[in-house]
């Protein structure tokens, strides 16, 4: 009797260990999905997270600058970018510093922006409120937040981008400047999702990650790269802020030169699928645009409200078309 006893306590202690062991498997990332199944997204550890704790990738494509391609920004793209791409996010870049963008025409930028976040809402999307600048605009990026924030506060589709890609400005500088921008969001938006700039063009994550953002929640950082440039180096600096446990969401990438012309670099644009596949991480894809470079998907001939061919779609077009699909 003894021994028919410690074997049945041999056998529960198994069953519990094994049942332990399935309960802590971690469960695969949902891919992508409504805003209204997912809700307020938010960050735990290294993933974006649902409403419900659950790790979900968002995938989609980011709109060109506004100031050059407002063709591209309204209501019936964002739909065809839903329901013929499958788009689960889509970003719309609003131009900073160049001839007729936010410095210059503020008014157009913001009638361009709510025009795509509005349809993002509409059609139950993720939309991410690109600062598409390159240097720092302290006071400019406050006020343009502080108003969209008012305006969307409420919507659990936003992602806020507060620098797109800082170019010959050091990290100090741009976690100073962020802090301003996060405080701006934060005391009018207390949950969305913010996604911080890097330097060197949204690429030295690792320098962030050593010297990461404290005091807030639900924040990000922006990892970009173009393919044929950004190789095994960018892929290792990334690994080093993903160890220190950095959360980043490639907001922005191609598989071409970084200029956006050359030739699609196959080989590597499959080892960074990998590798984002690997770390789980959410992408947007540059760009709607219809300029003669190998980065845009359309051609001119592509009509500015959508139902596009794929006789109008580029080479590139059709590859992030297909996988948004698959």
């Amino acid at each position: 009797m003894k021994q028919l006893l410690n074997n049945l306590l041999l056998w529960l202690i198994l069953c519990f260990v094994v049942s332990s062991c399935f309960n802590n498997k971690k469960e695969a990332p949902l891919n992508g999905g409504s805003v209204s199944q997912n809700g307020f997204l938010s960050v735990k550890g290294t993933s974006l997270v649902n409403q419900d704790g659950k790790e979900i990738i968002l995938r989609g494509v980011s709109l060109a600058w506004h100031n050059w391609w407002p063709r591209f920004y309204n209501e019936n793209t964002v739909t065809w970018l839903k329901e013929d791409w499958k788009c689960d996010v889509v970003r719309a870049a609003i131009g900073v510093e160049p001839e007729g963008a936010y410095i210059n025409n503020p008014q157009f930028a913001l009638n361009c922006l709510y025009a795509v976040v509005d349809a993002a809402i509409k059609n139950d999307m993720y939309v991410i409120i690109d600062w598409h600048a390159h240097d720092i605009y302290l006071n400019e990026a406050k006020e343009f937040f502080r108003l969209v924030a008012e305006k969307y506060k409420d919507h659990p589709n936003i992602i806020y981008e507060i620098f797109n890609e800082p170019n010959n400005v050091d990290w100090s500088s741009i976690k100073a400047y962020s802090e301003e921008v996060i405080k701006t969001i934060r005391e009018i938006d207390k949950k969305n999702i913010i996604l911080v700039g890097t330097p060197t063009w949204s690429q030295d994550v690792d320098v962030a990650a050593a010297d990461p953002i404290k005091g807030y929640s639900n924040l990000m950082y922006s990892l970009h790269f173009y393919a044929a440039t950004h190789k095994q180096r960018l892929r290792e600096k990334a690994d080093i802020a993903i160890v220190k446990g950095l959360p980043l969401f490639v907001s922005e990438f191609g598989t071409m030169e970084a200029d956006g012309q050359g030739a699609i670099d196959h080989k590597q644009w499959k080892l960074w699928k990998l590798w984002m596949e690997k770390h789980q991480l959410s992408w947007v894809a540059w760009s709607i645009s219809d300029k003669n470079e190998t980065c845009s998907m359309l051609l001119p001939a592509a009509s500015s409200t959508s139902s596009w061919s794929n006789d109008v779609i580029t080479e590139w077009g059709n590859i992030i078309r297909k996988l948004l699909r698959d």
